[in-house]
């Protein structure tokens, strides 16, 4: 959406399963990425982002490979990034980036870990990352706590951005929680493979939250036509 217009990444699944953006930073996927950045960057002209929400109508349509490689080109451009794993019932960004998951969001919540003991530091200088920690009984009661709002709060004082990923909106109300607590949410849409109803829902699920922003749907899983891009050296 972005406005007047949607963003698309080009490219099969399966081609952007890992992070692209670390991978191959110059591959034409990596710069779609890098302009879904941009794009984010200008649907706030008067106000800097500060926390952002990816979600998906339903599984499997890649909006946690989103949202990593999101947060991979945020973090390249001088600010300081936390990505935090809110998928309180299948994480998987421990996986992702090779971390331990012992530790994360549902420790904190719970008063069992602190701040500092639960963010983990990733190769890339200004990027960081709180996995989920282990599967708690009650996620959604987690996410609507205060103890998530302060938790939100405090790390805004250290961290530039804060990116979520977080599980489809349709399956659970975990989604729809968070995009009442953040500046804005993004929508992951499979390309190839969606219902309309699905992607009606999910719109409406979210923009009826109290506080919530829409500010964008990613079309994934777009057919890729190598004659459309250039690469610059």
């Amino acid at each position: 959406m972005f406005k007047k217009h949607k963003s698309k990444i080009k490219g099969n699944s399966n081609s952007i399963r890992k992070l692209i953006t670390l991978q191959d930073p110059k591959s034409p996927i990596t710069e779609q990425f890098r302009i879904l950045r941009t794009n984010i960057s200008f649907s706030f002209p008067d106000k800097q982002l500060r926390t952002l929400l990816v979600t998906s109508s339903v599984q499997q349509e890649g909006k946690s490979t989103i949202s990593a490689n999101l947060a991979v080109v945020f973090s390249q451009t001088n600010q300081r990034v936390l990505f935090i794993d809110a998928d309180l019932r299948k994480p998987t960004v421990h996986n992702t980036f090779n971390l331990k998951n012992a530790v994360g969001l549902s420790t904190l919540l719970t008063s069992q870990s602190q701040i500092k003991d639960s963010i983990q530091k990733t190769k890339l200088e200004n990027l960081d990352i709180l996995t989920s920690g282990p599967i708690p009984p009650n996620p959604a009661e987690l996410l609507e706590s205060d103890s998530f709002s302060m938790l939100i709060e405090e790390l805004q004082k250290v961290y530039h951005l804060i990116l979520f990923d977080s599980p489809p909106i349709l399956s659970v109300t975990d989604s729809q929680i968070i995009s009442s607590k953040v500046d804005g949410s993004l929508l992951v849409v499979d390309k190839q493979d969606n219902n309309k109803n699905n992607v009606k829902n999910a719109k409406e699920l979210i923009t009826v939250s109290n506080n919530a922003k829409l500010i964008g749907i990613i079309f994934n899983n777009d057919e890729y036509n190598a004659e459309k891009y250039y690469v610059y050296e």
